[in-house]
């Protein structure tokens, strides 16, 4: 059983249903036999064209030359604007990106956690013992400034000048 498509709608045409137009103008789409002669079979190249429609309807509106994107029950109209496609294909389904947890420059991954599921408590008290740390350092270096005596100076007692005529300097006649 040979099922046919209609050449205006797209939709399936069984046998002894619908309906065939032939076109005899200029366009050469197909060969027919014209007749047998005594030499054998006579082959002419005719122009003609077969056009096969579902309906009457599909047939006038072909006649009138109609474009069929833009008549809504047709099936290109129907596959131009996603229609009834549900049926046919399941949507694509988008996967979701899974984060992996990598440990950053300073800190691997298990110091990462660790921190992450500490207790409140265990937090503040490390969080105390920084600050009394931090406090007693700066305690520390204050008083030893208060007894280094003021006079004397730490840094070496080298000229904060340059000598001239050193490297870098500004050369004359270099304007």
């Amino acid at each position: 059983m040979k099922v046919e498509l209609c050449n205006f709608s797209g939709q399936k045409i069984y046998p002894s249903k619908g309906k065939l137009y032939v076109r005899g103008d200029s366009k050469v789409s197909a060969r027919i036999c014209i007749g047998l002669s005594g030499r054998g079979l006579m082959v002419h190249s005719a122009c003609v064209q077969v056009f096969r429609f579902i309906s009457s309807k599909s047939e006038s509106l072909f006649l009138q030359r109609k474009n069929p994107r833009k008549i809504a029950w047709t099936v290109v109209y129907r596959r131009m604007h996603k229609k009834g496609l549900a049926e046919e294909v399941a949507k694509k389904r988008s996967r979701k990106n899974v984060k992996a947890q990598r440990g950053i420059v300073g800190a691997d991954l298990a110091s990462i956690l660790a921190k992450r599921n500490a207790k409140p408590e265990v937090r503040n008290a490390a969080r105390q013992a920084a600050i009394t740390k931090a406090k007693e350092e700066k305690r520390a270096k204050e008083q030893t400034k208060q007894t280094r005596p003021k006079g004397t100076n730490t840094a070496s007692s080298a000229p904060k000048q340059t000598f001239k005529g050193s490297k870098g300097g500004r050369q004359a006649g270099g304007r």
